[in-house]
């Protein structure tokens, strides 16, 4: 979930139900049909583990050349949270949850666990479409229509709220249309049903179990929730995740300009009795815009036909346009008002496509990555970068180890040396990962590594002394 800055809730109902059967109450009733509704939904949403790698900075103080170079290749575990769009296994979610990713994995409400691939993505606004094959149909989700959504409605948030597992939340639209400056077309449903870090790519269900949301920042003083959380409507949501799902879309229209609203103050500037319309404030090189004529102080005032509320509507409006479409737009110039014709483009590609979406490789030091293990050769500039402790001949040292995974549960961390797994010795991460793979080949639950621990401040009594660990290796 992004927290906006750089970048509660008792669950509510709209309306008692008409028809109580006898000796229940309202309340009991409104509750019981909630319950069911949440038992309905949640096979449609699913916890989201992407993996990518981080390669980390050197450190300004390291001693040599060589100890720069050695840093090894590292992990960022992101959680978050999506929801299944069609029967085929198509799970929308956010770009920022998937960004980078070698493996993603998502979890369904049964525990089911299963490998997802990135169908496509899009950095500009912050959604990804992925897929997993179970072998059958899955449940999916129902769009809502946003612009019906209303101040006071009540919804629910489902997802995984800092990596716990699927969390329900429920509370009510705080506001429409809110602007938090994260992309040019916001337009964002406010709420404050509880939405933290993992929720994001989430839906926002109303009270007919639809989608009228995608869940993708917050805003708080601090990283939890706050009553400040942000869905992208579904009607712009859908637009997007519709194209991204299919690799023969065409991109959204583009059209060129740099748009402000115009306030009382421009109004009062140009002489306009209201303020209307969107400013142009600049017009891109070669742009459809410039092609037709459109220059910047143009106040756009109707495009094809409709009066978009403010210039992020507008925004919405050209990129929902069919490329190559004649759009009439009606501009006011020097107190004016003309018609010009714009031929829409397609968004740019650098715009709309990212490096970050391609396919990312596991990193070269990964050893069992469902392990949570880092590791690479014993090298002196390898020892000096982790602290691995002078006692350790051979091995393999550990760059690296997954937060909440096994191998951390049971104390594993950087610079700690694996020299031997079962009755073998071990000498590069091949070789841990060969004699990992042979124990689970042999179906065995645990490996048994010795362990030399990383070097601490301690006196010659608590020398670092080789320890035997017993690591899981069989579901993980």
């Amino acid at each position: 979930m992004r927290r906006i800055g750089r970048f509660g809730a008792a669950l509510l109902l709209a309306t008692a139900l008409t028809a109580t059967p006898p000796g229940v109450s309202g309340a009991q009733e409104m509750s019981f049909s909630q319950a069911q509704l949440v038992r309905r939904l949640l096979p449609t949403v699913v916890n989201i583990t992407a993996r990518a790698e981080i390669t980390p900075a050197p450190e300004p103080d390291m001693a040599s050349a060589a100890s720069r170079t050695a840093a090894a290749p590292q992990v960022r575990v992101n959680a978050g949270s999506g929801f299944v769009i069609d029967n085929s296994g198509q799970i929308a979610t956010n770009w920022h949850v998937v960004v980078g990713a070698y493996e993603i994995v998502v979890t369904f409400f049964d525990g089911t666990r299963a490998p997802a691939k990135l169908v496509n993505a899009s950095p500009l606004v912050d959604l990804a479409v992925i897929k997993v094959d179970l072998g059958h149909k899955l449940p999916a989700t129902h769009w809502a229509d946003s612009s019906k959504v209303q101040v006071g409605d009540p919804v629910l948030a489902i997802g995984n709220p800092l990596g716990i597992g699927l969390s329900v939340s429920g509370g009510l639209v705080s506001a429409l249309n809110r602007n938090i400056m994260d992309t040019p077309y916001d337009d964002f449903i406010q709420t404050d049903a509880a939405i933290n870090h993992g929720n994001s790519g989430g839906p926002l269900f109303d009270m007919k179990g639809e989608v009228i949301g995608v869940n993708s920042a917050l805003i708080s003083p601090t990283s939890g929730n706050a009553g400040l959380g942000f869905a992208m409507p579904s009607n712009d949501a859908r637009f997007i995740i519709e194209r991204l799902a299919h690799k023969d879309w065409r991109r959204p229209g583009y059209i060129g300009v740099r748009l402000q609203q115009v306030t009382p103050e421009m109004a009062a500037a140009i002489g306009l009795a209201e303020p209307v319309g969107s400013i142009v404030a600049e017009v891109e090189p070669g742009s459809p815009a410039l092609h037709a004529g459109v220059r910047p102080g143009d106040v756009v005032l109707r495009y094809a036909g409709e009066t978009p509320g403010d210039e992020r509507a507008l925004l919405r409006a050209v990129s929902r346009t069919e490329p190559g479409a004649a759009v009439p737009v009606v501009l006011r110039r020097a107190g004016q008002e003309s018609e010009v014709t714009v031929t829409v483009g397609e968004w740019p590609v650098m715009w709309w496509e990212s490096a970050e979406s391609a396919a990312a490789h596991a990193p070269r030091f990964a050893v069992p990555h469902d392990l949570g293990l880092m590791a690479a050769p014993l090298t002196e500039a390898m020892r000096a970068s982790y602290g691995a402790p002078a006692e350790a001949a051979h091995g393999v040292v550990l760059t690296g180890v997954l937060p909440g995974s096994d191998a951390a549960h049971r104390g594993l961390a950087a610079g700690d040396v694996i020299i031997q797994v079962n009755d073998a010795p071990v000498a590069t991460p091949e070789d841990l990962q060969r004699e990992i793979d042979k124990a689970r080949a042999d179906k065995r639950e645990f490996a048994l590594v010795l362990v030399q621990r990383k070097q601490q401040a301690m006196t010659v009594a608590q020398r670092p002394t080789a320890k035997w660990i017993a690591l899981r290796v069989a579901g993980v």
